[in-house]
């Protein structure tokens, strides 16, 4: 909205001051983090006291005595927190991304379409324990469904976007510069068990303060990185592209996504404010799913599904040791590989505190992220 207000008045007003920045994606970018930074923080407070107004309170129960014995102190604490964080992003994405751009229209309707679905089983499974109603939740098969509904619209428009884009409609991966031809239906079908699949790992990965809403931040610097990377000129006077230089796909306008994804780490620093342990307020369903499938969202608009694998490694090895487990215990007939899935779990009744799990679990996700960017020049 402030850059079309911008633009408007660039004759009159915004040009003979000698006004350009706002031009600039990765200006608007930091402008957008700090903004969305600065709705959570106001925004925190007011949406936690409603939370606890409303009774939204957390109560672990896990298959575990001694986890939830070592849990038992989350008891109360009020969930649904994702609300701050989408707050934060919309309203941010809303005042500085172009508002003309098709990528950015997508992605607040990813953020809005999955956070109402975690919203819904946040709601339905903590007022059901207050309510002493038996249904715990949305139904395994009620959350794929709307998961894979609004997958299915995201790649429908998103496919329809790539029609005049060449590297869009190509798969990519790491350490070969050439893409490989993608059907329209092998590209629906990557699209529906991509976002489902990162969502979920999210989701899975938010059983800590923090843990979960760090690393997706760690993710999202990341992609800003590609977004910029697959669109933007090396510079003003050249015509050569990042993506010809480092031989990666050329998506025109993703770059305008780095606004989304500043946003988002800004609103997940600002979140981490009332996060940290000991936690004033839970991301929940609401927040995991959302900025879960916002991840698998910016691989597929820069053309990284693969590469996400090793960005996001943190929640690979999270949902990988679910899919371990359960299959270990089926198989062997109740016996288990780790002490619980997922695996931080594992790590907490081992004797690592919390916070170590946390801080640990970050340096992973950096790491991840370090050699993700490597090997960006590898091809």
């Amino acid at each position: 909205m402030i850059y079309h207000i911008l633009w408007l008045l660039r004759e009159s007003f915004t040009y003979k001051l000698g006004f350009y920045a706002y031009e600039d994606v990765m200006f608007r970018a930091v402008v957008a983090a700090l903004v969305s930074f600065a709705i959570a923080q106001l925004s925190g407070p007011r949406i936690i006291r409603w939370l606890m107004t409303k009774k939204i309170g957390d109560r672990p129960e896990f298959h575990h005595t001694a986890l939830n014995e070592l849990m038992k102190e989350r008891a109360n604490t009020p969930t649904m927190g994702g609300l701050i964080i989408l707050l934060a992003v919309i309203v941010s994405t809303l005042l500085l991304a172009r508002l003309d751009n098709p990528f950015i229209h997508k992605g607040l309707f990813v953020i809005v379409w999955f956070g109402g679905l975690g919203a819904a089983d946040d709601w339905l499974k903590l007022t059901s324990k207050i309510r002493h109603r038996s249904r715990d939740g949305l139904k395994p098969w009620e959350k794929l469904a709307f998961q894979f509904g609004g997958a299915v619209l995201v790649a429908h428009f998103l496919y329809s976007d790539f029609a005049n884009i060449p590297d869009a409609k190509m798969f990519w991966l790491p350490f070969y510069k050439h893409g490989i031809p993608l059907a329209g239906w092998m590209f629906a079908i990557i699209a529906i068990l991509y976002m489902s699949a990162t969502s979920n790992a999210v989701n899975l990965t938010d059983g800590m303060d923090g843990l979960a809403a760090g690393c997706v931040g760690i993710v999202c610097a990341v992609l800003v990185i590609l977004c910029y990377v697959a669109s933007e000129t090396m510079s003003r006077t050249s015509t050569m592209t990042w993506a010809g230089y480092l031989l990666l796909p050329h998506i025109p306008q993703a770059g305008e996504l780095c606004i989304f994804y500043a946003s988002i780490m800004g609103a997940i620093v600002g979140f981490l404010w009332y996060n940290c342990p000991p936690a004033q307020v839970f991301m929940g369903d609401v927040g995991s799913l959302s900025l879960g499938a916002a991840m698998g969202y910016g691989a597929m608009v820069s053309r990284n599904e693969i590469l996400l694998f090793v960005i996001g490694g943190v929640f690979v090895i999270e949902l990988a040791s679910v899919v371990i487990q359960v299959g270990y215990f089926k198989y062997s007939g109740g016996g288990r590989l780790f002490r619980c899935a997922p695996i931080h779990h594992h790590f907490h009744l081992g004797g690592w505190s919390e916070p170590q799990i946390v801080v640990r679990f970050w340096l992973l996700a950096v790491a991840f992220a370090i050699l993700a960017l490597a090997t960006l020049k590898l091809r």
